[in-house]
C-alpha cells in the first residue's frame, strides 16, 4: 500500500515520503493554469486535476487544493470562487450541490497532544456532501463530516459534526436551526 493510499484511508503514513512531491507538483501546475485562466477556459484543467468532475459542473477560479485526485464532484454542481479543499482524504460532492464563495473543506487534523504535533502527525478523514445541498459562503467543513441530502449550511458556519438530511444548520460550531420540508 502506498503512503498516499494510507493517508486516504486515515491510517498512519509518512508525510515526507518521496511519492508526495510529484503529486503536489502536478496539482500545483494544474492549479496555476486554472487560476490564471478565464472562467470558461479553466474547465479542462479542472477535469485533469480532480478525480471526477460531473456533467455541467462548474468550479470557479480561484480554486485551491493539495492533490486534486481525492476530490469527486457530481453532476450539475456549482462551486463559487475561492474554494479551498485540503484533500488528504476523499472529498465527495454529490449532484446538484451549490457551494458559496470561500468555503473551506479540511480532511486533515492534528493531535491535541503537543508532542505528536511536534512530529507533524496528521489524521485524515473524508468529507461527504450528499445531493442537493447548499453550502453558504465562508463556511468551514471539518474532517469526517457527512452533510445529508437537501440540507443547507448557513453562511459562516463551522461544521464539526454530521448534518442530517433536510436540515438547516448555522453558527460556530454549526447547530441545528430547523428541519426543511
Amino acid at each position: 500500500m502506498t503512503e498516499f493510499e494510507k493517508m486516504q484511508q486515515g491510517l498512519d503514513y509518512d508525510a515526507l515520503a518521496p511519492e508526495f512531491g510529484p503529486l503536489r507538483d502536478s496539482a500545483f501546475e494544474l492549479l496555476q493554469k486554472i487560476n490564471q485562466s478565464q472562467f470558461s477556459k479553466s474547465k479542462p484543467y479542472v477535469e485533469a486535476l480532480l478525480n471526477t468532475l460531473g456533467e455541467n459542473s462548474i468550479v470557479s477560479p480561484p480554486f485551491q487544493c493539495e492533490y486534486g485526485k481525492s476530490i469527486s464532484i457530481g453532476n450539475d454542481c456549482f462551486l463559487n470562487m475561492g474554494i479551498i479543499m485540503l484533500d488528504n482524504a476523499p472529498i465527495s460532492i454529490g449532484n446538484n450541490v451549490l457551494i458559496g464563495p470561500n468555503a473551506q473543506f479540511y480532511t486533515p487534523s492534528h493531535s491535541l497532544n503537543y508532542l505528536e504535533r511536534r512530529e507533524w502527525e496528521v489524521q485524515c478523514l473524508p468529507i461527504t456532501v450528499e445531493d442537493d445541498v447548499w453550502i453558504g459562503g465562508n463556511t468551514v467543513i471539518c474532517q469526517g463530516v457527512t452533510i445529508g441530502a437537501r440540507s443547507i449550511i448557513a453562511a459562516g458556519a463551522v461544521v464539526t459534526k454530521d448534518v442530517e438530511p433536510d436540515t438547516l444548520v448555522g453558527g460556530m460550531p454549526a447547530k441545528f436551526i430547523k428541519s426543511l420540508n
